[in-house]
């Protein structure tokens, strides 16, 4: 997929040199074109902060190739040209040093923007039932990265109400992979992945809940966050289930996870230099997540292990109980997802994709008293979980035991559909049930992510290890 942005040949002589001088190196006087991918890179920015001023034609660029890409990848929901433009004439001439000054992003669906002139952004989140519903509010982590001085471009197709993680959307469209248009991103948060995996925008806010931030990243070869069950604002965020949807971005590296996470949290930057790990220790996680592997992704894994073993990480399979019995309790999202969707659904449930309808409904008859001791074992399970493990720097395991299922099958054939989807987030459940943060990075073979696991709260510590692991496992 091609990652750059023929703007240049649209200009005169004199403003072309003058977004040269802008842009320095970026600007490939022989070909004449811009490098996106780089946007995100320190020398551009510190070239762009110094200027102190975003090129309007690059811009204007950017939101193009987002349109053309984005459809073309049914990857795009919508862009705002106009916003976007006041966002970067807002940051030009500002004096505080922003983080992501100029950067172009675009994010899922289901985080909201209204506008003080009154000017609301879809927020349908991938649902025709939802069909012509505008924001409310702008979501929280949507400001905080408009004050970090990022541009705001659009939002991305997601599945409907995040429930689902292969990206299969009948209504808004399915995004395509695009290592291959015949198969699909992931999901939910799939346009996300789409579009960062394609080289169009550097970063893409997802939502998880089950693995829909790491599945699609792992499918495209990106990184993906999860955090930690409140350490990311989830107000403005559409929610699927309360009790276990977080907000992390999808982005190329580590290091760039790293300043999401700390725009996202009003933390300083994390020191992923600050600490070594040679001598660390990690598990494995041995039974129901290394069961029925295909052949590719138990290649990679096999791979990424010997590679951290070389790096000087010590490993060690374990087995823990309390993953077998969190796994057991998974009915708990959709049960949730119907409480939290029920008037919506069944007011028009037509409207709905069958396939998704029939997962909201699976929570329909649970008894709220067999609920609530579910939620209970949980919170023990959880605790024996971090006493099992706390002796490890991380455990480790494949992020998914699949690769990226065909479109035309998903549509056409209903087994493949739930086969797919129960064994995509098989893993990438584990810890969302368990309130783990965990992170995905990619392998050295396509499709094929490996995720570390660590204690609740403990992002900085899982991106240091993340960055090692980068380092061991990408040569």
């Amino acid at each position: 997929m091609p990652s750059i942005i023929p703007f240049l040949d649209k200009l005169s002589p004199e403003e072309r040199d003058n977004v040269c001088s802008v842009i320095g190196k970026f600007a490939h006087n022989t070909k004449r074109r811009i490098q996106i991918d780089n946007f995100f890179q320190r020398e551009f920015l510190s070239t762009l902060d110094k200027a102190k001023k975003l090129p309007r034609e690059i811009l204007e660029s950017v939101i193009d190739e987002l349109e053309s890409t984005g459809k073309t990848l049914d990857a795009l929901k919508f862009t705002d040209k106009d916003f976007a433009i006041s966002q970067a004439n807002k940051i030009k001439n500002s004096d505080t040093e922003l983080p992501l000054y100029g950067v172009p992003l675009a994010h899922k669906e289901l985080f909201q923007r209204f506008i003080k002139n009154g000017k609301a952004w879809p927020n349908e989140g991938g649902s025709k039932s939802r069909q012509n519903v505008k924001s409310h509010q702008t979501a929280k982590v949507i400001s905080l990265l408009d004050e970090a001085g990022s541009i705001d471009c659009g939002r991305l197709v997601s599945v409907e109400y995040a429930f689902g993680v292969t990206g299969h959307n009948d209504y808004a469209g399915t995004p395509k992979n695009p290592w291959n248009k015949n198969y699909v991103c992931g999901g939910s948060s799939s346009g996300s992945a789409s579009i960062v995996a394609a080289g169009i925008i550097p970063v893409a806010l997802g939502s998880d809940t089950g693995g829909s931030v790491r599945i699609p990243a792992a499918w495209n070869d990106l990184v993906g966050l999860k955090t930690t069950l409140g350490r990311v604002s989830m107000e403005g965020v559409i929610p699927l289930c309360r009790s276990f949807d977080t907000v992390g971005p999808i982005v190329k590296t580590v290091e760039d996870a790293a300043l999401l996470f700390s725009v996202l949290t009003g933390n300083k930057p994390v020191d992923l230099k600050s600490k070594h790990f040679e001598g660390g220790r990690l598990a494995i996680l041995k039974g129901t997540a290394l069961n029925d592997l295909q052949q590719k992704p138990a290649l990679a894994f096999e791979e990424s292990v010997k590679a951290l073993s070389k790096f000087g990480f010590d490993i060690e399979e374990i087995e823990v109980a309390e993953v077998e019995s969190a796994l057991a309790l998974s009915s708990l999202v959709p049960t949730e997802a119907y409480a939290e969707w029920r008037d919506v659904i069944e007011a028009s449930p037509d409207l709905m994709y069958e396939k998704i309808l029939q997962r909201f409904r699976g929570g329909r008859d649970v008894l709220a008293s067999d609920y609530l001791k579910a939620m209970r074992d949980l919170e023990v399970f959880k605790t024996k979980y971090v006493n099992n493990t706390s002796e490890f720097d991380a455990v480790i395991l494949p992020t998914c035991p699949i690769l990226p299922p065909n479109l035309e099958r998903l549509k056409s054939d209903n087994s493949y559909y739930v086969s797919q989807n129960l064994m995509a987030l098989r893993n990438t459940r584990i810890a969302n049930l368990l309130g783990i943060c965990a992170l995905t990075i990619p392998t050295n073979h396509r499709s094929c992510g490996v995720s570390i696991m660590v204690l609740p709260n403990m992002e900085e510590k899982l991106l240091r290890l993340g960055r090692a692991a980068e380092l061991a496992i990408r040569k």
